[in-house]
């Protein structure tokens, strides 16, 4: 019996050879510390009503952090171009790129291979807000939309959205769109992980005392856990757009509402 157990055991020890021991993932106890306070504000998603208001609220309580935005600006909800023109027009803000900006981007560039994705996700809100509807068959009616988007978006409007930054640092706090790789240095992400998200970045706290603040994925509220300050409250279903205003030591959300 103890012999046949032998190459048993030693099968298993060879399965293990070249695997890289993984080391634990430290508990996340590192200080807020930016450089400066910072207002960091969760998807939009075409509520340009609520964005007015949350912008009208940071003047006023929060007048000395520096404004930075998670992307996502359009689709869903009703005002997308809205939202594109008031960011465009405020060169004090900090605006990252969203993968809903993303997939805007894919469908100017390409309609007949990407256009049913961005549709599928809220871009028909964003044509519309732009006075452009889909009309016809096959993939000529993606053309054309994109066609007519293009020309009513305007040069300036695309190059603005192609130019968006992916992510933003201050002091010890990352701003993002959707996730950081725990595991790689935060100048090292990919763009996939930053617009998209990560399996390990809800699970593993981060071993370099960075802060990961960031939009895309919805909870009913704000909240920060490990290392993460979760800013999407689903604006364009909810009604509640969500910013969190960052400081060292500190950390409080506030919110604008319909009304």
């Amino acid at each position: 019996m103890a012999g046949a157990m032998v190459p048993a055991m030693f099968r298993f020890l060879s399965s293990l050879r070249g695997r890289k021991a993984r080391t634990p993932a430290p508990a996340f106890d590192a200080p807020l510390a930016p450089e400066a306070p910072i207002a960091v504000i969760g998807d939009v998603h075409g509520r340009d009503d609520l964005l007015g208001r949350l912008l009208d609220r940071l003047a006023a309580e929060a007048p000395g952090h520096q404004v930075v935005l998670v992307g996502d600006y359009i689709d869903r909800g009703e005002q997308s171009r809205a939202v594109i023109e008031r960011l465009r027009d405020r060169p004090d803000l900090v605006c990252l790129k969203g993968n809903h900006e993303a997939m805007c981007l894919d469908f100017l560039e390409n309609p007949e291979k990407s256009g049913a994705r961005w549709l599928r996700n809220g871009g028909l809100q964003t044509l519309a807000s732009f006075g452009v509807g889909l009309s016809g068959e096959g993939p000529e009616r993606m053309t054309a939309a994109r066609d007519a988007f293009a020309q009513a978006l305007g040069a300036e409007g695309r190059d603005w959205l192609a130019r968006l930054p992916l992510q933003w640092r201050s002091g010890n706090v990352a701003v993002v769109h959707a996730a950081a790789d725990p595991e790689q240095p935060i100048q090292l992400q990919s763009e996939r992980t930053l617009l998209w998200g990560h399996p390990l970045f809800e699970s593993q706290p981060r071993g370099d005392g960075l802060w990961i603040a960031h939009g895309h994925t919805i909870f009913d509220q704000p909240f920060s856990h490990a290392g993460r300050i979760a800013t999407d409250t689903g604006a364009y279903a909810s009604g509640r757009l969500t910013a969190a205003l960052i400081a060292p030591g500190e950390l409080r959300f506030v919110q604008a509402t319909p009304g």
